[in-house]
C-alpha cells in the first residue's frame, strides 16, 4: 500500500508540473498579448498574478524535498523528481520574465521599431516552452533534442533584431536632448524585451535538458 501511495505522489508531481507549466505559459502569453495592444490592465493583472506562481512554486519545491526525504528514491525515480523541482525553477523564471512584459507594457509610450517583430519572437519561445513542457510529460527525448537546435533559430532573431535597433540608433536624426532622453528609454526597453525572450528560450531548452537526462541519464544537454 506504501509503494502504490508513493506511485501516485510521483504521479501527481508530474501533473502538477505540467499544470504549473500551463499556468505559466498563459501568464507569458498574456504578457505578450499586453505589450502587443498597450494593454495596462492586462498588464497589470500578469504582474499581480507573479504571486499565484510563485505560490505554486513553493508548494512544488516542498513536495519534491517531501519526497527525497521520506521516500529516499533511487536510480530513475531520483532523477524524476531532481529534474522536475530544476524545471519548476525554469518555469518560476519564465513567469518573471512575464512580469517584465507587463511591466514594460505600463512604461512604454509608442512602438518605434516597427521592423522588430516582438510578437513573433514571442511566438516562437512559447512553442518552445510548450513542447518542452508535453516533452517531459510524455518522455519525449527526441523532442528535447529537437528543441535544442530550434533555440540558435531563436538566439539568431534576437541577434538581428538587436541589429536593427542599433542601426536605427545611429541613423536617426534628432533635434532636442528631451528627444534623446527619450529614445534611449525605448530603445533600451526593447532590447531588454529581445533579451528576455531569448532567455525564455533558454529556460525552455533547460526543461529539454532536465528531461533527457530523468528519462536517459543523458546530460548532453545540460550546460
Amino acid at each position: 500500500m506504501a509503494r502504490t501511495s508513493y506511485q501516485e505522489q510521483l504521479t501527481q508531481l508530474r501533473e502538477e508540473v505540467c499544470y504549473m507549466g500551463e499556468v505559466v505559459m498563459e501568464r507569458f502569453r498574456m504578457g505578450l498579448d499586453a505589450l502587443d495592444r498597450k494593454d495596462e490592465r492586462l498588464a497589470r493583472e500578469v504582474i499581480e498574478g507573479d504571486y499565484e506562481v510563485n505560490q505554486m512554486y513553493l508548494d512544488l519545491e516542498q513536495e519534491c524535498i517531501d519526497l527525497l526525504a521520506l521516500q529516499q528514491p533511487v536510480a530513475s525515480d531520483l532523477r524524476f523528481i531532481a529534474a522536475s523541482f530544476k524545471i519548476i525553477t525554469d518555469l518560476e523564471r519564465i513567469a518573471d520574465l512575464a512580469v517584465n512584459l507587463g511591466e514594460y507594457t505600463i512604461d512604454a509610450e509608442r512602438d518605434r521599431f516597427p521592423d522588430v517583430d516582438i510578437q513573433e519572437m514571442g511566438a516562437a519561445t512559447l512553442q518552445m516552452v510548450d513542447d518542452a513542457v508535453q516533452a517531459y510529460d510524455t518522455e519525449d527525448v527526441d523532442a528535447c533534442r529537437e528543441l535544442a537546435s530550434r533555440d540558435d533559430d531563436v538566439d539568431h532573431f534576437a541577434e538581428r533584431a538587436s541589429e536593427i535597433v542599433v542601426r536605427d540608433l545611429i541613423e536617426r536624426e534628432l533635434d532636442s536632448p528631451d528627444e534623446v532622453e527619450v529614445l534611449l528609454q525605448d530603445v533600451s526597453r526593447l532590447l531588454l524585451t529581445i533579451r528576455d525572450l531569448e532567455r525564455v528560450g533558454d529556460h525552455a531548452v533547460n526543461i529539454a535538458a532536465r528531461t533527457l537526462y530523468m528519462v536517459e541519464n543523458d546530460d548532453e544537454l545540460i550546460y
